[in-house]
């Protein structure tokens, strides 16, 4: 069969690229599409294929802006040509999963989330202080026709398959359609506690610098705690973010892998404050055996089991876990809540085992997601093999 890997853009390893990369695997001899690509930025696994670019590739700027071209990115999209494909696999958090599929091809959908910018995050984009005027008032008028295209051309998903519950129960809402839910992985023979160290005196932040990840918000928790907090990360919100934050807060910028690892190694807790889709940042750091401190809302209540005092009747301990409790949730998007968070935390520290953490981690191990989508790919296409 001839297969496409559809992927919005490649400018960096986060966890969707992670995802893909498992796909490419899967499938060495793919074709892989996307709205743009920035050599170097993804992993030798993903840029070992013939990668296709829009023509948004084309376009001055948008190599360091791209983000600002969304109203393109329909366009560009279906500016691919698909033809002759007979399977399209996407993964998609934007644009992705609208590819036109070949007549009498599948498209199964990997879905992160639908389009977050359009629909329930608007205005943490575009209106929380972060943008101009002009771009707010433009994707304001906008908004409503992507909306209805990104709704229409979700019907050209043969399946979807949702990272979480909880965007499961988003592409209900958004799209009106069912969806199969597969959890994204962790590598967990990456992500393991290091020999010899030695858990140090700060807490820690590992993310995109974006609005929708709420940093702001534990920039204002620590500045009032003045414990240690390192952030490691870049972003649009990175100048804003410095702008604000007290000496005790520390910024890191990007990191190797390698350093992340130290950085995971040696925090007291992990600092998880916005809503996420998933969240792979709190099981890389459950994976290293050290404890997350999250806003109990989205994915992590999926992925985090909460001590028993900041558990709330009305949230599902994750199946399966093999720990008592491996973090504490804060129920308020406010410093406040957070800096209430920490500070029962840390009278409830000596509780957090690592080895259990780390065993709950592990359940999201990356062979684990390699064999659920292959066996799932192979199920909805019982003429491919993996």
């Amino acid at each position: 069969m001839k297969i496409a890997l559809v992927h919005d853009w490649l400018t960096g390893m986060r966890g969707g690229e992670k995802c893909l990369e498992v796909f490419c695997r899967l499938f060495p001899q793919a074709d892989l599409f996307t709205l743009l690509h920035l050599p170097g930025r993804v992993s030798p696994v993903i840029e070992s294929h013939r990668i296709v670019t829009s023509f948004l590739q084309r376009l001055p700027g948008a190599e360091n802006n791209y983000r600002n071209f969304l109203p393109l990115m329909p366009a560009a999209i279906e500016s691919l040509d698909f033809r002759g494909y007979d399977l399209i696999l996407s993964s998609s958090h934007c644009v992705a999963k609208a590819a036109k599929a070949d007549r009498g091809a599948k498209h199964l959908c990997y879905c992160f989330t639908p389009m977050r910018y359009i629909w329930d995050q608007f205005d943490v984009y575009f209106n929380a202080g972060y943008s101009k005027k002009s771009v707010y008032l433009a994707m304001r008028a906008v908004r409503p026709w992507l909306q209805k295209w990104d709704v229409r051309t979700s019907r050209r998903v043969d399946r979807f398959v949702a990272i979480s519950r909880f965007v499961q129960k988003r592409i209900k809402n958004c799209y009106g359609r069912e969806s199969d839910v597969i959890y994204p992985p962790v590598d967990g023979n990456f992500f393991k506690p290091l020999p010899g160290s030695k858990v140090g005196d700060y807490f820690l932040i590992v993310s995109a610098l974006a609005p929708y990840k709420r940093i702001d918000l534990a920039v204002e928790a620590f500045n009032e705690l003045g414990y240690p907090l390192k952030i490691v990360g870049r972003g649009p919100n990175e100048p804003y973010l410095k702008s604000i934050a007290r000496p005790n807060i520390e910024f890191l910028g990007g990191l190797t892998d390698e350093e992340i690892l130290s950085c995971y190694a040696g925090c007291r807790a992990f600092i998880f404050p916005g809503v996420e889709d998933f969240g792979i940042t709190p099981l890389e750091a459950q994976a290293m055996g050290r404890p997350v401190i999250a806003f109990g809302q989205g994915g992590v209540l999926e992925t985090v089991v909460p001590d028993p005092e900041t558990w709330k009747p009305e949230i599902e301990i994750p199946e399966n876990s093999g720990a008592r409790h491996t973090g504490v949730f804060f129920h308020e998007a406010t410093p406040e809540s957070l800096c209430l968070a920490v500070k029962h935390f840390e009278k409830i520290e000596y509780r957090f085992d690592p080895e259990p953490i780390r065993a709950h981690a592990m359940q999201f191990d990356l062979e684990r997601f390699s064999n659920q989508i292959s066996q799932y790919i192979g199920e909805q296409v019982p003429s491919l093999r993996c």
